[in-house]
């Protein structure tokens, strides 16, 4: 992915009206989830199908909204709530391929001092 490696990633869990818009979606953003969508931060969406993925990201003088939708199967979500929770590079890229990111775990970072 594009993104810079440190980018903020959040994922509101509401399914929300796929027939918003860009404008829509930044009202979302600032309104309900109290976010500056401005701020370089990627906001994640869901549909009610769970088969598609609407993501709008601030870069330099314009927004993107970016779209996935599965052909075949359904994204992995957890429950349903009006929060958003905060997603890791790595649990973005699961989810994007239809992996549970919630039961993905980072691999443990291991640092050797003394080494054959």
């Amino acid at each position: 992915m594009w993104l810079p490696f440190n980018t903020k990633v959040w994922f509101y869990r509401q399914p929300i009206d796929f027939r918003k818009q860009i404008d829509g979606i930044v009202l979302l953003v600032s309104d309900t989830l109290h976010k500056d969508p401005t701020s370089g931060q990627l906001f994640v969406f869901r549909n009610k199908k769970a088969d598609k993925i609407r993501m709008l990201y601030w870069k330099d003088n314009g927004f993107w909204l970016l779209y996935k939708r599965n052909e075949k199967s359904r994204f992995i979500f957890p429950g349903i709530s009006n929060d958003a929770i905060e997603l890791s590079i790595s649990q973005l890229r699961w989810l994007l391929s239809g992996l549970d990111f919630t039961q993905q775990e980072e691999p443990e970072k291991l640092y050797f001092s003394h080494f054959y």
